[in-house]
């Protein structure tokens, strides 16, 4: 023991020791091998397409492969364990997103800390959530969603694509802002619930835009308000809930962390080259196909955004005692 601890303390002096120029030269020079985008979810869908999109800009500004690896499970808790896990080296990212901020209080036992384990590296992209009703519920508005609802407590099922989903907690801060009192019926993912909303098992749902533009541009569903404070560009005509509900505001977004520890040079370089692609005209208008709007900031604009929304969701989970499945 006392072997290994002189052995530390002899290395941990050599560090020391070395000169700043040589570090930052090695992070100049970063990446020299192929790195990891964990992706905490299944291929093909919103968190995946993010991820690909900035992985393939990053390869080609950066000269090395960045590989995209799903990691899905336990609401993106299983990748996100991993890369907290990783080596604090450059080489193993995190696409985080709302549901680690969600998952921060509604999980009483994490196996890590996220705004401790985690540092945050950059923003890429809010995307809102859209209010939609079955095309039998006669609402044509948010104020005559409310006063239907109201009409008809206990009467009006509410489906999300599961407990604690984003859309389960967009969901739940409208019913807390507007006081109805739908019956909640959690599914296994959004395209189930996206399934029996068209056929009217249940009667609404908040869901995110890229999930669903394909089922309100061919009239499947009516669109009431998307939970994002402006409108989209891609969806002109849809209000927002906030132009009818003061101060609600439940959008997505996504962005990259890595494990702390790394160096703040690599976090700056990654930062600098996400954020030259938010800037790209192309970039934004592959983006914008998804139904977002580009998040360009430093890693501690991304970090105050985090911190922000876990306090936020954490008081929703609280008041209306949501417990994972």
């Amino acid at each position: 023991m006392k072997l290994l601890r002189r052995q530390f303390l002899h290395l941990a002096a050599g560090a020391a020791a070395l000169p700043a120029v040589p570090r930052f030269a090695w992070a100049q020079a970063y990446p020299t091998r192929p790195v990891r985008i964990v992706v905490g979810a299944p291929a093909g869908g919103g968190f995946d397409m993010v991820a690909r999109l900035m992985g393939q800009w990053l390869s080609e500004r950066l000269g090395q492969p960045f590989v995209i690896e799903n990691r899905p499970g336990a609401g993106s808790n299983i990748g996100t364990e991993a890369v907290v896990r990783a080596p604090a080296d450059g080489y193993t990212l995190l696409l985080v997103s709302s549901s680690n901020a969600i998952n921060a209080t509604l999980y009483d036992k994490l196996n890590f800390v996220f705004l401790r384990d985690l540092t945050q590296v950059a923003g890429i992209i809010r995307v809102p959530n859209v209010l939609l009703v079955n095309l039998s519920v006669p609402s044509k508005t948010v104020p005559e969603f409310i006063a239907y609802a109201k009409a008809n407590p206990g009467k009006i099922n509410m489906a999300s694509g599961g407990i604690g989903s984003p859309g389960h907690l967009a969901g739940e801060l409208f019913k807390m802002m507007t006081g109805i009192e739908p019956i909640h019926v959690p599914y296994r993912g959004g395209a189930p619930a996206l399934t029996d909303l068209i056929a009217g098992q249940v009667q609404f749902m908040f869901i995110s835009v890229p999930s669903s533009i394909a089922n309100i541009r061919g009239g499947k569903l009516r669109p009431l308000a998307l939970t994002t404070t402006t409108r989209l560009d891609a969806l002109p005509d849809i209000p927002t809930v906030s132009e009818f509900v003061l101060g609600y505001e439940a959008s997505a977004w996504f962005g990259i962390s890595v494990p702390t520890g790394t160096p703040v040079e690599i976090i700056g370089k990654l930062n600098s080259e996400i954020n030259a692609a938010l800037a790209d005209p192309n970039m934004k208008a592959r983006l914008a196909d998804l139904g977002g709007t580009v998040l360009p900031g430093t890693p501690a604009d991304f970090g105050k955004l985090i911190a922000d929304e876990t306090e936020k969701w954490a008081k929703v989970i609280r008041t209306a005692n949501i417990k994972p499945e």
